[in-house]
């Protein structure tokens, strides 16, 4: 009879015989797992492809005059966006209970936090879309296709964020 460590070592050692003999192992993802996907990978491809993170970190940190004053309040702007979301996710955590998101204008806190989440969103893309198209080399198609990959690949990864469940009261 052979022992459970033996047992788990000779299933392990199977296993790994598989994946060297060309066998790949696939993991599952979920529906919203590729949801979020859809927007994580063309935005972050976009991102990556024009440089978006590094012309943009220049203009906050090495530009003058407007150039950093719009750069700073649009990663103002996209700062107090992600605290929002992740505050919005994370509030039957915090709170103990469960808001329902879809009467939100009844909500204390909620009541507050959507028009002001939607006036950052609404300020800040169109002011990161601006300033990379002005103050950096990519002209006005490719600032706009930036900031948008920019928002996408965020978006997308505040979406992968699992959000906790509470029973409503």
């Amino acid at each position: 009879m052979s022992s459970p460590s033996s047992t788990r070592s000779a299933s392990s050692s199977s296993r790994a015989g598989n994946l060297s003999s060309g066998h790949v192992a696939f993991v599952r993802l979920s529906r919203h797992t590729l949801k979020q996907l859809k927007f994580v990978l063309p935005g972050g491809l976009v991102t990556y492809l024009l440089g978006t993170v590094a012309r943009f970190w220049q203009l906050v940190e090495e530009e003058n005059g407007w150039a950093r004053l719009y750069a700073r309040t649009s990663l103002a702007c996209g700062l107090l966006t992600i605290g929002l979301f992740l505050y919005i996710l994370l509030v039957p955590w915090l709170k103990g209970t469960q808001p329902n998101y879809s009467q939100w204008r009844q909500s204390g806190e909620l009541s507050f936090v959507v028009p002001v989440l939607t006036a950052l969103m609404v300020l800040g893309w169109p002011l990161l879309s601006f300033t990379l198209s002005h103050w950096t080399d990519l002209g006005l198609l490719k600032g706009v296709v930036a900031s948008s990959g920019m928002y996408a690949l965020i978006f997308g990864l505040i979406g992968l964020v699992p959000a906790p469940m509470m029973r409503r009261h």
